[in-house]
C-alpha cells in the first residue's frame, strides 16, 4: 500500500507527487544492485606494501649516514633524530590511509577495525616526531657548541620552513591529546572532527621542511623522488576517496529529503529520494556518512546505517536524536540536499558462515539489523532478539516482526528494565537453543553489545562468528 505526498525537489523546479514505498515490499527491493563482497587480498596487499615502504624508509635514512658524521659532535643524536622524523612521518601517512575511507579497503576490514588500528598506531608518530625535535636540537647544539634553546631559536629564525614545521608539530600534539579516551568522552563529535582536520595542515607544513632542509635528500634525487611519491600517493588517495568520488556519486544520485517521521520518542526516519538508486551497490547492515545541506549541518558528516534496503527511488535512514546533528534532522525541510559517502561496513550477509543466523539488537541498533534481515538469503534460518525498556521504544517493530514472519523465523522481545529482564547466558540459551551453531550479529549501545558478546561466548559461540561494529569516534 502506498500513500502520496508532495515532494519539494528544488526551489527552481516544479513540485511533483511521488509514492513512498511500503518498506517490507520485497518486489521493490529486488530492483537494485547487491553490495560488493569483501576482498581479503586487498587488505593483505596494502599491509605488505606498507611494510615494504617502512623498510625502504629506514634503509634510506641509514644509508645516508657515514662513520664520519656519526663520530662528529652530536652525530648520533642527529642520526637518531633523522630516523625518528622519517619513521614518525611515514607512520602518520599510514594512519591517514587507514581513515581515508577507501571503499575497497573499508568493506573488507571494516571501519571499526581500521579506527582501532589507527588509534593503536596513533601515539607512535607523535612520540617519534617529538623525539626528532628533541634529538635534532640537542645534536646540533653539541655540534655548534651552543645551548639547546639558542639552537632552537637559530632553527626557527634561519632555517627555511622550520617555523611552519614547528606550527605543524604543535597542531599534531593538540590532535594527539584530543584522541585520548578521556578527552573524547568530554568532547563533542563536531569539535573532535574539526581538531583532526588540522592533521592534514600539520602534514602539509612538515612536507616542505623535510624536502628543503632534509640532509637525507641532498645529492640523492632517487630518495627525494621516492619520498615525494609516497606523499603524492597518500594525498591522491585522500582527495579521490574523500572528495572526488563522493562528489561524482552525489551528482549522479541527486539525493534530497523527502519525508521525516518520528518512529519512537526521539527517533526519526528520513526518507531520501534520488535518481538512479538502482545502481547504488549496498548491503543490508552497511552505513553511509551523511551530510545535510542545512544551516549548521553541512560542515560535518555522521555515520548512520540504512534502516531498510534501497527501494528505488528511495533510501531510508533512522536516527536517534542524541547529538546536535541527530537532533536537528527532525527539523529538516522537504527538498533539503543530502550528500553521502559510502557505503561502509562489514556488518553484512557476506560475513555469514552458517545456515543459521541470530540477530540481537537494542535501541537504534535495531535499524541495521532490520536492513540486514531483509538482505539475508531466503533459505537462512533466522532468530531475532530485541531488547527494550518498553514496547514503544522498539524501532520498526512491526517491520521486523513482519520480515521474520515472512521467513518463518523466530522473533523474541525482551521488554522491561535490566532488573526485571536480564540478558544473561541462560536467557540467551533459552531463547536461541542452537546459538552456538549460529552466526550472531549484535548491534546496540556499547554496554549492551559487550554483555551480549560475553553471553554468546559463554554459550559456546565461535568468536569469529560473532559480528558487531562500533561507530564511536
Amino acid at each position: 500500500m502506498f500513500e502520496s505526498y508532495p515532494l519539494h525537489v528544488a526551489p527552481t523546479r516544479q513540485l511533483r507527487r511521488v509514492e513512498r514505498p511500503t518498506w517490507t515490499n520485497h518486489s521493490i527491493a529486488t530492483r537494485r544492485r547487491h553490495g560488493h563482497a569483501p576482498k581479503p587480498w586487498v587488505a593483505d596487499l596494502l599491509a605488505a606494501l606498507a611494510g615494504i615502504g617502512f623498510g625502504v624508509v629506514i634503509a634510506l635514512v641509514v644509508i645516508g649516514e657515514t662513520g664520519g658524521t656519526l663520530a662528529s659532535p652530536g652525530g648520533w643524536l642527529i642520526a637518531v633524530g633523522r630516523l625518528a622524523g622519517f619513521t614518525g612521518t611515514y607512520s602518520m601517512l599510514v594512519m591517514i590511509v587507514l581513515i581515508s575511507r577507501l571503499p575497497w579497503l573499508e568493506r573488507t576490514v571494516g571501519q571499526d577495525r581500521l579506527v582501532r588500528w589507527h588509534r593503536r598506531i596513533g601515539g607512535w608518530p607523535v612520540a617519534l616526531i617529538a623525539l626528532h625535535v628533541v634529538t635534532i636540537t640537542l645534536g646540533y647544539a653539541q655540534m655548534t657548541k651552543v645551548g639547546p634553546l639558542h639552537q632552537l631559536w637559530v632553527f626557527l629564525a634561519n632555517y627555511p620552513d622550520m617555523l611552519a614545521a614547528m606550527v605543524g608539530f604543535g597542531l599534531l600534539v593538540v590532535a594527539g591529546f584530543s584522541s585520548a579516551r578521556i578527552a573524547r568522552r568530554k568532547m563533542k563529535y563536531e569539535t573532535w572532527w574539526v581538531i583532526h582536520l588540522y592533521i592534514y595542515l600539520a602534514l602539509a607544513l612538515a612536507f616542505a621542511h623535510q624536502i628543503v632542509t632534509g640532509v637525507v635528500f641532498l645529492g640523492h634525487p632517487l630518495t627525494r623522488a621516492f619520498w615525494i611519491a609516497i606523499w603524492s600517493l597518500t594525498a591522491g588517495l585522500v582527495l579521490v576517496s574523500r572528495f572526488v568520488w563522493p562528489v561524482i556519486k552525489n551528482l549522479r544520485y541527486q539525493l534530497r529529503v523527502a519525508d521525516v517521521v518520528e518512529e519512537t520518542p526521539g527517533v526519526y526516519s528520513l526518507t531520501i529520494s534520488g535518481e538512479h538508486l538502482s545502481r547504488l551497490a549496498v548491503s543490508g547492515g552497511q552505513f553511509f556518512q551523511w551530510r545535510f545541506f542545512a544551516r549548521g549541518l553541512f560542515w560535518h558528516s555522521h555515520p548512520y546505517s540504512l534502516s531498510a534496503l534501497p527501494h528505488p527511488p528511495f533510501l531510508r535512514v533512522t536516527v536517534k536524536g542524541s547529538g546536535d546533528q541527530s537532533k536537528a534532522v527532525a527539523h529538516l525541510k522537504h527538498g533539503t540536499r543530502v550528500f553521502i559517502e559510502g557505503p561502509y561496513g562489514t556488518f553484512t550477509r557476506h560475513a555469514r558462515t552458517q545456515g543459521r543466523v541470530t540477530l540481537i539488537g537494542a535501541g537504534v541498533g535495531i535499524t541495521p539489523l532490520r536492513a540486514l534481515l531483509e538482505d539475508l538469503p531466503t533459505d537462512v534460518d533466522v532468530s531475532v532478539v530485541i531488547r527494550a525498556s518498553c514496547v514503544e521504544d522498539i524501532v520498526h517493530r512491526d517491520e521486523v516482526e513482519e520480515l521474520v514472519r515472512m521467513r518463518g523465523g523466530k522473533f523474541h522481545e525482551l521488554v522491561g528494565s535490566r532488573k526485571e529482564v536480564s540478558f544473561d547466558p541462560g536467557t540467551m540459551g533459552r531463547l536461541v537453543p542452537k546459538i552456538a551453531k549460529s552466526d550472531v550479529y549484535v548491534c546496540g549501545p556499547d554496554g549492551f553489545t559487550e554483555r551480549v558478546v560475553a553471553a554468546a561466548l559463554r554459550q559456546g559461540c565461535d568468536p569469529k562468528r560473532i559480528h558487531h561494529e562500533a561507530f564511536s569516534f
